[in-house]
């Protein structure tokens, strides 16, 4: 079997498909809403900032994929009516939902627990881990409504091993973890919906720049060159694949 790393994937894989991008509008949610348009599917690009949402829309239009929808929410301020409302309306457009790729997040600060700052460390954790998880609540009913569902939840190596500093990003990605394998759990017998995490990796994005300001980016892939995994997790050929944790990047030799 071909590795997920170098995972070639069907011009329409995703073909018929309905699929949630959250953090839609920049680096790795962006590429991956414009490869799963390019792959057949119809996506729902999730962000807080409409103006970046409607510039992915506009080119994924402009490549004559399926039409994607646009849905503004921003996880800090979301409370459970907007994520119940979200599913609503997301039910009564396409009845169901095939796929969620949770990418969105914030860095906060590297710096040590002993001075974050206490409001910071609670947006952190509201944006990266709270929010997300009351929309992945609401957004279950629809996930059960598919033949074959897939849930990425965007995890990091500090997510996995713990490190100096990383603070309430790291602890958010560690609860992300936690709640992919609560939910593949609960869903695995009863219905066709597969819950991973995914980790990225280095890669050429604006938080990284932050997190690594002294990094030559040009050392790093590019969010398109780390795809064939997130394609992977997506489409039917990881049927039966769940509670795993995979990284998009082969292991450094």
């Amino acid at each position: 079997m071909q590795s997920h790393y170098s995972y070639q994937p069907a011009d329409d894989l995703l073909k018929g498909r309905i699929i949630l991008v959250t953090g839609a509008g920049d680096g790795i949610g962006r590429a991956a809403a414009l490869g799963f348009a390019d792959k057949g599917a119809t996506v729902v690009l999730l962000g807080r900032t409409i103006s970046k949402l409607e510039a992915v829309y506009d080119e994924i239009e402009a490549r004559g994929a399926e039409k994607p929808a646009i849905y503004p929410l921003n996880f800090e301020g979301a409370t459970w009516p907007d994520y119940k409302e979200m599913a609503d309306r997301l039910y009564e457009e396409f009845g169901r939902l095939d796929g969620v790729l949770h990418n969105a997040g914030i860095l906060g600060q590297i710096t040590p627990l002993q001075g974050y700052n206490p409001e910071l460390w609670h947006e952190v954790m509201q944006v990266n881990f709270t929010g997300p998880t009351m929309m992945l609540q609401a957004l279950i009913p629809l996930l059960q409504q598919s033949q074959d569902a897939s849930v990425i939840l965007t995890s990091s190596s500090v997510g996995r091993k713990g490190r100096a500093f990383w603070g309430a990003y790291a602890c958010s990605k560690f609860a992300l973890e936690g709640l992919s394998q609560v939910m593949s759990e609960e869903l695995e017998n009863i219905s066709q919906v597969r819950v991973n995490t995914l980790n990225p990796g280095a890669t050429r994005t604006k938080m990284r720049a932050k997190a690594y300001p002294g990094e030559d980016p040009n050392t790093l892939p590019t969010p398109e060159e780390i795809l064939p995994a997130y394609y992977y997790l997506m489409g039917p050929d990881s049927k039966g694949v769940t509670g795993q944790q995979l990284d998009a990047q082969p292991p450094k030799s």
